[in-house]
Formats: structure tokens, sequence, C-alpha cells
């Protein structure tokens, strides 16, 4: 299962191999044809409307190594005896591969040096999950602030390679930058690792 679900990384950066696939008909409607052979429509699939939560959310106090983005000005308060991480240099967009350890539970950073307007980056990061899993859909999406930092939630359930992952992440962007704070295991271990990835996300700082 942990092998697995590092496999299971790269939806996010654009190779992984979906079982659901999309196709156009012939009145131009999108389908989502699935791998179990029934399909819908795309247009169908029920938006989720970005909210507002007004509760300031703060970092742990046990999460007390600060890591240090290269990139752009961002920084993450990691618990140590629960995570490690390791510098990606096989990608140009994920600059941090995190893991909790003992766990299948995974974190990854992807920062940019550009500005992204923060709903915009939000809109990119679910059509890049999406066109690597057709069938990604948003469970939840709202405004926080944590840390002082006004940052967007977003978390996305999708299925790849006939497993249920679910993604949970921070996007941020200043004027200078854009990051995607990203913690993510399989759909059935949330309700396990649900306290432990809330404590991983608060952690999104600015050096």
């Amino acid at each position: 299962m942990r092998l697995i679900l590092v496999l299971v990384l790269v939806i996010i950066t654009f190779n992984a191999v979906a079982e659901d696939k999309k196709a156009i008909t012939d009145n131009g409607d999108v389908v989502i044809l699935k791998s179990n052979g029934t399909w819908t429509y795309e247009s169908e699939i029920e938006e989720v409307k970005l909210t507002e939560n007004s509760q300031n959310f703060i970092k742990e106090p046990d999460s007390t190594f600060k890591l240090k983005s290269s990139t752009n000005n961002s920084a993450f308060w990691l618990n140590p005896k629960k995570w490690s991480f390791k510098k990606n240099n096989d990608s140009a967009a994920i600059e941090y591969n995190l893991y909790s350890k003992g766990s299948d539970l995974y974190g990854m950073i992807i920062t940019e040096s550009i500005e992204i307007k923060l709903e915009e980056l939000v809109n990119i990061a679910f059509s890049t999950a999406q066109s690597a899993a057709p069938n990604m859909k948003v469970i939840k999406k709202e405004y926080r602030n944590v840390n002082g930092l006004k940052v967007i939630y977003m978390e996305m359930q999708g299925t790849v390679k006939s497993m249920e992952i679910t993604y949970f992440g921070y996007y941020y962007s200043d004027a200078e930058s854009a990051t995607q704070y990203l913690a993510y295991t399989g759909s059935k271990l949330v309700e396990k690792h649900k306290i432990d990835i809330a404590k991983f996300l608060n952690g999104i700082d600015v050096q």
C-alpha cells in the first residue's frame, strides 16, 4: 500500500495513466467514460462553491522545523518526529516530497516564482489533476486565514489505477510567487489521518 501511494503522486505531474477517460459526442458534449463501463456528462458534475472559513488557523507547537523553499519565499513548519522530506530533483514543479513516518500519508510542495491569481492557481491545480484522473472531483473549497496568510483550501478525490485517493491542499500566491502545499492518502484512510493532515497543512508560512 505504501509503495503504491508513493507512485500515484504522478497524478499532479501530468504523467498518471487513469482508467477513466473523457470523450466528446457528435453534439459536442463532453462525457466521462468510467472504467466500469458507465458514463456521465461532464456538465452533470456538480461544481463546489468557494466559501469562506472565518476561523484563524495556526501552526502546531510541535511543528518546530522550518523547511524553506529555494524557489520562492514560502516556508513550512513540520513536526520532525512525524515527517521527513526529500528534495525532488526529477521535477521542475515539485520542490519537495514529504513522508509521514510509519504511515501511508504523504505530502508534496509545488513552488513557482511567478505571480498567479489565487483563484486561478486552484483552477489550474484541479484541471491538472483532472487531466490525469477524469473522475477527479472537488469535495470542499474555501478561503482560510493560516498563520496570517490568505489561502484557499481544496480537497479533491479521484481514482488512480483503481485506487481512490484523496488530496488536501493549501494554495497560496502573492505578487512574486505561487505555492501548492499538499497532503494525500488513500480515501479509506482519511479518517485515520484527519488530525495529522490538518496539523501538517497548518504549517504553511513565509520566510
